[in-house]
């Protein structure tokens, strides 16, 4: 019966001691996957104007009627351009963010609502989301000319029409980052972090040797 109980009582020291193995192993994961992942912005694009390039140059007008210039010096204001549909969900649910994160950048940002179809529809949108005081253009060409594929996406544009950032956006943490991109002097957040990864890797390895 001794016996018994101390094999007992070493199998669940074992299993004890085996399970602290794989907890350290599982948290030494999850603080890679994390390092991995994160900070993560907007989902850069390869399509359309790349950073750094000229915008391209538009004459538009909003639903009210009002001109909008985009690219070159006829807009000069820094201008955060932002693709979108009344039928997107994920548009939909970050309106709200885009408005407050656009109102914390000014003065000096300009909001252009961006998408193509029928006026009526986007009217109705347009009256129903409270969105009155940004532009809103509708122009088929405005979207092939930069390229976009999927929504929600952003393009930030700086005072001389240069692209400074762009990708698509469904967080709040998407839309800071392409100005924190824009601050940084980098494409995206993807792009500093490739930058810093090689980096790294060449200073652990210096460590182990």
């Amino acid at each position: 019966m001794i016996q018994a109980l101390s094999v007992s009582n070493i199998l669940l020291w074992v299993a004890l001691l085996a399970l602290g193995v794989v907890v350290v192993a599982l948290t030494r994961q999850i603080g890679l996957l994390h390092e991995r992942l994160a900070p993560f912005g907007a989902l850069a694009t390869q399509r359309g104007p790349e950073v750094g390039e000229a915008a391209p140059e538009l004459q538009l007008a909003d639903l009210s009627g009002r001109p909008v210039a985009i690219g070159g010096a006829a807009a000069a204001q820094r201008t955060l351009l932002f693709f979108l549909s009344p039928t997107c969900p994920v548009c939909d649910t970050l309106l709200p963010t885009l408005l407050r994160v656009a109102a914390e950048e000014s003065p000096g940002l300009r909001l252009v609502l961006a998408s193509d179809g029928d006026p009526d529809e986007h009217q109705a949108f347009r009256r129903e989301k409270g969105l009155e005081a940004p532009l809103y253009v509708l122009s088929t060409e405005l979207g092939l000319r930069f390229a976009v594929a999927k929504l929600p996406t952003a393009v930030l544009i700086d005072e001389q029409g240069i692209v400074r950032a762009k990708g698509i956006v469904n967080t709040r943490e998407h839309l800071e980052s392409l100005f924190t991109a824009d601050e940084l002097g980098v494409g995206s957040i993807q792009e500093l972090l490739d930058r810093k990864r090689p980096l790294a890797t060449t200073a652990g390895a210096e460590a182990l040797s």
